[in-house]
């Protein structure tokens, strides 16, 4: 499977960010995330973050899971990175509401 990521770093925290709008990383398993945030021998970071869509309400969706690869609630760092990412993206200018595991944010 050949893979798309970006690398991304928030205040001593890195993250490998993946555009997830066409859902083709939607079954990513615990052992993959794992083995791609492994620092000796995958890319490593502390968590990989799936950039999905969202409703019209929002601009998108953060899914954060830790390097151990299990799904965890918000990371603020992450979140920062993420902001940028859609930004470049084209996704959003200035202001941005979008959601993760534990409801909705502003940034």
């Amino acid at each position: 499977m050949k893979i798309l990521f970006y690398k991304y770093h928030g205040n001593g925290n890195d993250f490998i960010l993946m555009d997830n709008r066409k859902r083709q990383y939607d079954n990513l398993s615990t052992s993959v995330i794992q083995k791609l945030c492994h620092r000796r021998f995958g890319i490593g970071a502390d968590g990989l973050i799936l950039l999905n869509k969202n409703s019209d309400e929002y601009d998108f969706h953060m899914k954060y899971f830790n390097a151990d690869g299990n799904e965890s609630t918000m990371c603020g760092n992450g979140g920062r990175c993420m902001i940028q990412f859609a930004g470049e993206l084209g996704m959003i200018e200035k202001k941005t509401k979008f959601t993760a595991i534990d409801g909705e944010h502003e940034g």
